[in-house]
């Protein structure tokens, strides 16, 4: 797996805790609606979090459990 890099090239960090989680995420909400860059991305955004919210929700204990089609 490559490590996931910015639109400009650089290095991409993840959130380290659920606090930094939520704030990223609210961040998302807001860029969402207002980033032109953002906004033609939407409905793959919208797909992660569907999958992602599936996975919070189940009884899922692996970090390896990625859907079909996804690297």
């Amino acid at each position: 797996m490559r490590a996931a890099q910015r639109l400009s090239g650089q290095p991409y960090t993840l959130p380290e805790d659920a606090i930094e989680w939520i704030e990223a995420l609210a961040a998302l909400r807001r860029e969402a609606v207002t980033n032109p860059r953002v906004a033609p991305f939407r409905e793959h955004i919208a797909n992660a979090c569907e999958r992602t919210l599936e996975v919070l929700r189940s009884d899922a204990t692996g970090p390896d459990e990625a859907s079909p089609g996804e690297s």
